[in-house]
């Protein structure tokens, strides 16, 4: 299983972890039985639960990128691909930025809104 692959199962579960705030360890451990190569199954729990352990971080700093629109306001898919990239570049040093802002805009534009795309970028460029 490929990197992107990969991220886009930890998005999913970053997706259920903004709606419930908790650790889905059957999930991950399905998500992760799907997952053959061993460093992509490191990657997926480490950014799961570091973004889960970080997550009033990052939300707070979408929240303040967002300036005159409320945070609850933002799709709740658009959080969960902005929370990650935010992770991958706050704490996955040998992502490159580029990459991980690449990899979200494509995933938003598979999940998410026709506008989502555009948002997402603008949040991060201003948290970047």
């Amino acid at each position: 299983m490929s990197r992107k692959e990969s991220r886009e199962r930890v998005f999913k579960l970053i997706f259920e972890y903004v709606f419930t705030r908790e650790i889905d360890d059957d999930l991950l451990a399905d998500y992760l039985s799907e997952i053959g190569d061993e460093g992509e199954k490191e990657y997926a729990s480490r950014v799961y639960f570091g973004v889960a352990q970080n997550f009033d971080y990052l939300w707070d700093k979408i929240e303040k990128a967002t300036t005159g629109y409320s945070s609850k306001r933002i799709y709740k898919v658009d959080m969960a691909l902005m929370m990650l990239a935010l992770y991958e570049i706050e704490f996955e040093k040998d992502i490159p930025t580029k990459v991980s802002i690449n990899e979200v805009i494509n995933l938003s534009k598979i999940y998410s809104t026709e506008k989502s795309a555009s948002f997402i970028n603008g949040v991060l460029a201003k948290v970047i």
